[in-house]
């Protein structure tokens, strides 16, 4: 391909074919939504489902939201209240959840961030592929957990049985807590390699 005065490229540089580039932004996008989801979205809807054993107002909300969701707009609301729900639950995770894995043996590593000049790529792929995931399973046992409380205090919360349900949610619950170390660990572990001090060269 000729390259003038005009070129948008510099002259050693490969051509890059706009197919291409255009598949590659709509892979990044789909992974980004996909993190999204599973972060913030699904922990928030099933905090609000928890919550709504307490408030008939809530809980009449979301069955107007079930009816609504074949509308645009009723689908964009239920997502704006999630992601906003489900980042509240992601601070209660940080200020709680974070601060027990470091107590209990999963120390963050000394990150040297000079490294990210050469290592942003890598280090965003580590993050979709282990961070994203603990999010997930840490959020989700926020939220389990407020769901659990929420349901027993709405029926007695030393009266009601144990039924089935509870049972399931206090399962899930420690198969989360486990997820959630192990996706840390990892996490920590991979880009501590990554971004571990390196000895530099003075420049002359």
């Amino acid at each position: 391909m000729p390259r003038g005065i005009f070129a948008t490229q510099p002259v050693d540089a490969p051509y890059t074919d706009p197919v291409y580039s255009y598949s590659m932004v709509s892979k990044d996008a789909s992974v980004n939504d996909f993190g999204l989801l599973i972060a913030y979205v699904l922990p928030g809807f099933t905090a609000i489902w928890g919550l709504s054993f307490l408030s008939p107002s809530l809980r009449q909300w979301l069955g107007s939201s079930q009816a609504e969701a074949a509308t645009l707009a009723g689908f964009l609301y239920a997502t704006v209240a999630s992601i906003i729900a489900g980042m509240t639950v992601s601070t209660i995770r940080w200020l709680l959840l974070d601060a027990l894995h470091h107590r209990t043996g999963i120390r963050p590593p000394a990150w040297d961030f000079y490294q990210l000049r050469d290592s942003a790529a890598a280090f965003d792929t580590l993050v979709n592929i282990h961070y994203k995931y603990y999010q997930f399973n840490a959020n989700m046992l926020v939220s389990l957990a407020v769901a659990f409380l929420a349901r027993r205090v709405s029926m007695g919360f030393w009266s009601a049985p144990l039924g089935w349900l509870d049972l399931a949610c206090l399962a899930l619950a420690v198969v989360f807590y486990l997820g959630s170390r192990d996706t840390l660990a990892k996490y920590y572990a991979r880009t501590g390699q990554l971004l571990q001090a390196r000895r530099r060269v003075p420049a002359r």
